[in-house]
């Protein structure tokens, strides 16, 4: 039974504790939003056309008619919305040019049959692509996809809302971010400047050591270093300039610049305006800046800073007014390109994380929550689902451990063939380049094999008949088939104690939990990863401290975390980065130097040896003395890894909705041909609408969908009933189909569906919504004095 301690929040099995915080995520406007787009009875009219009928005669021109008036009456729908001011700013922050060159003449435009040739039909389907992502997709961006809060109190029962006071809005607060990339080239703009960077500490590059009178860098012979060189190397630590250098060492300033210049061009250093990764990037750079002490340069570099600086609060003064808003993003954007010579936008497509603009804008939602027992009580299907998760990461954390000890061993042969009386040691800088791309070349091979083997072993578990749409199971008789399959004990890296599953509520109103009357449905399954750790998350919590009290009750001891690159691909960012350090925690820089270099326990790749502990298992020795599973410093690339692998699915291209107990663990799915979808090809709407219809009888299809397709940057609501929707439907099959004839739609029931939201503003209005939990494995080691 869950423990009565309010801090102590039990899954019912025990072996997994819940932080007592989680977050309310879900999209800035009211669900009903997308019924809208549903005229009144025109699906019922459609539906009396069978598949066999002729689409011809009087009793199919009236209809057509009716086809067309409705189309009409949803054009000026959506021009009512996307004259809204709260659409046209939510439009502004994710491309503000769409305002001008589709809003601005979709609101010029005067909806009649006749005058809904194909542009203005293309700017209808764009206002409702957008509004559907904007009501009922639970992202977390922005006003439009707000962060919300809420906690457990096991001394209630069922889900209580907390709408914010009446008349105060629904927001609770907002602000608006520098994007690191464009705070990073303002800071390679001022690097230009000699006299400013007579003033810039060097570092070391991490994984370049010094050995004697040589330096080494792995892959390449022992260098040569001369004296003063090696000197000044040795003290480039991030906080010294070349001038205190120079005092240091009693050398003159002259020399040691010199010093510096070479050892630059070597690479063996690090020399320019760098500004360490934070979620307030220009705060970084003008402690930076302010530490210089000419106050020439000093004051040239900051007043450039304050100009974006001004801009950016412009933008965040704009609000949700989008003319101001645009405006305000275009004068920064203007000043940025003439301060760095840079482009203030990065070109869509290209390889850096997702933040294309200067700017974005994060908020935290008025409306908070609390959970009881009611919902505490039904989670042992959510345990069997950690349980397997832990499994596939364990698996996954002994494959790489052994991939990564034949490296080291490697290494070690072949210090001992080039340097027999050397030093008989690897250095994780050294292990750490062996084995890229990291974790491992054979990181992807693994995690796919582990993933066939864990739907295997779900396969066994729920023995699923075939050809069944409904599946209904209990916990009970599942939990020793699970603790079979996926009971063996295992030690993977230590942040991988984490899983951050999202749980969404299927309930007709908060009063029905209280009754029992309810249902939660599984959605991702975040593995290996306390999401909530994430700068976007953090800094949207109304007291920080909270979420670092509960990580020190996850690990009383320091932990080691890996410093990470900037930015990566997909969806690295700033607003991604882990944002939950503690100043007893060990960082390492692996090969980016990206951390402050003021910050105490920070270390190098080059400076920490890889040995083998006493367990057999490698560990990390620090400098300090302090010894670490040699997992945790990849942490970050093995969660990269399998934080998307999970899955209950069988693969086909039907799964059936499975609950186990109230929770319903896997959605019902289709996986469709493109070729499939003939009414795609259909050029009048009413022969669209009816055929679409057809379709989603003979598969029998929910009314409301989720539509995935690999054409598509991200997964789009469908709703049968309304036409707008089956037409973007089918422009996105028929985009497809040009691109690969033979590709598959993926299609996912909709749980809950729009109707069914319980989450209210200070209005009354109701809204999508999930709520993500950090679920921490009570029975893996914790860290205690620097080791799991």
């Amino acid at each position: 039974m869950p423990s009565d301690d309010p801090e102590n929040v039990l899954l019912p099995g025990g072996r997994w504790r819940l932080w007592e915080h989680f977050a309310l995520r879900g999209p800035g406007f009211p669900a009903e939003g997308v019924l809208r787009m549903a005229p009144a009875g025109l699906a019922e009219a459609a539906d009396k056309f069978g598949p066999g009928d002729a689409l011809t005669g009087p009793e199919w021109d009236e209809f057509s008619k009716a086809v067309d008036e409705a189309a009409v009456e949803t054009a000026r729908r959506l021009q009512t919305i996307a004259a809204t001011p709260r659409f046209r700013a939510a439009v502004a922050w994710q491309n503000p040019a769409v305002l001008r060159t589709g809003i601005a003449p979709f609101l010029n435009w005067t909806p009649t049959a006749a005058s809904r040739t194909s542009m203005p039909r293309q700017r209808e389907e764009l206002v409702a692509h957008y509004w559907q992502r904007f009501c009922v997709k639970n992202d977390t961006i922005g006003f439009f996809g707000p962060v919300g809060w809420g906690r457990w109190d096991l001394a209630t029962r069922g889900v209580e809302v907390a709408p914010g006071a009446p008349g105060q809005g629904f927001l609770a607060a907002s602000r608006v971010y520098f994007a690191s990339w464009g705070i990073d080239a303002l800071a390679k703009s001022l690097g230009e400047d000699p006299e400013l960077m007579a003033w810039m500490p060097p570092y070391r590059i991490s994984f370049v050591r010094v050995v004697d009178s040589t330096v080494r860098v792995p892959g390449r012979p022992p260098q040569q270093i001369q004296p003063l060189d090696r000197s000044v190397l040795e003290l480039c630590d991030g906080t010294r300039s070349a001038a205190v250098i120079a005092e240091s060492l009693g050398e003159s300033p002259d020399a040691v610049l010199d010093a510096v210049r070479r050892l630059a061009r070597k690479r063996w250093v690090r020399w320019q305006v760098d500004v360490p990764a934070s979620t307030y990037p220009e705060q970084a750079l003008r402690a930076v800046l302010e530490r210089v002490g000419d106050a020439g340069p000093r004051e040239r570099a900051l007043a450039k800073l304050d100009v974006l600086e001004r801009g950016r609060d412009a933008v965040q003064a704009a609000g949700l007014d989008a003319d101001a808003l645009t405006a305000a993003v275009a004068a920064l954007e203007t000043d940025f390109a003439e301060l760095t010579a840079t482009a203030a936008q990065r070109a869509k497509g290209e390889r850096t994380a997702p933040c294309r603009s200067l700017v974005y804008s994060d908020s935290r939602r008025a409306a908070t929550a609390t959970l009881g027992t009611a919902l505490l009580d039904e989670l042992a299907p959510l345990e069997l689902c950690l349980t397997a998760a832990r499994w596939m990461t364990n698996r996954f954390a002994e494959a790489m451990e052994g991939h990564l000890r034949e490296a080291w061993q490697r290494l070690r042969a072949w210090q001992r063939l080039r340097e027999p009386n050397g030093r008989q040691s690897v250095d994780l800088g050294a292990l750490w380049l062996e084995c890229l791309p990291s974790p491992h070349p054979m990181s992807k091979t693994e995690i796919t094999a582990i993933q066939t083997e864990l739907r295997a072993k779900w396969a066994r578990i729920l023995d699923i008949p075939a050809g069944v749409r409904r599946v209904r199971l209990s916990s009970a008789e599942l939990a020793g088939r699970v603790a079979e399959e996926f009971g063996e004990a295992g030690a993977g890296w230590s942040l991988a104690r984490y899983f951050s599953p999202d749980l969404l509520l299927l309930a007709e109103n908060a009063d029905a939990v209280a009754r029992g009357d309810f249902e939660l449905v599984l959605g991702e399954m975040h593995c290996a990863l306390n999401t909530m750790g994430a700068s976007l998350f953090v800094h949207q919590h109304p007291d920080r401290e909270e979420l670092l009290a509960e990580t020190s009750r996850d690990f009383a001891g320091p932990r080691l975390l890996p410093m990470l690159a900037k930015e990566l691909p997909i969806k690295w960012s700033a607003r991604s980065r882990p944002s939950l350090d503690r100043p007893e925690d060990h960082v390492v820089a692996l090969i980016d130097q990206t951390g402050d270099p003021y910050r105490p326990r920070t270390v190098l790749s080059a400076d920490v040896e890889v040995v083998e502990g006493e367990n057999g298992r490698l560990e990390v020795l620090l400098p300090d003395g302090a010894r670490y599973p040699l997992l945790d410093a990849y942490a970050n690339t093995l969660t990269q890894k399998v934080m998307d692998r999970f899955t209950i699915h069988p693969e086909g291209d039907h799964t059936p909705r499975i609950t186990v107990d109230k929770v319903v663990v896997a959605r019902e799915t289709w996986q469709v041909p493109v070729a499939e979808l003939a009414f795609a090809e259909e050029k009048t709407e009413s022969g669209r609408f009816v055929k679409a219809r057809h379709w989603q009888r003979e598969r029998e299809l929910p009314r409301f969908v989720f539509v995935v397709s690999p054409a598509e940057p991200r997964p789009f609501y469908v709703d049968f009933d309304s036409p707008v929707y089956l037409t973007i439907l089918a422009k996105a099959a028929r985009r497809l189909a040009r691109k690969d004839p033979d590709a598959r739609l993926k299609i996912s029931e909709m749980l809950p569906t729009p109707e069914q939201a319980w989450l209210t503003d200070d209005e009354g209005n109701a809204y999508t919504s999930e709520l993500r939990f950090v679920a921490v494995d009570q029975t893996a080691p914790g860290v205690r004095n620097g080791v799991s």
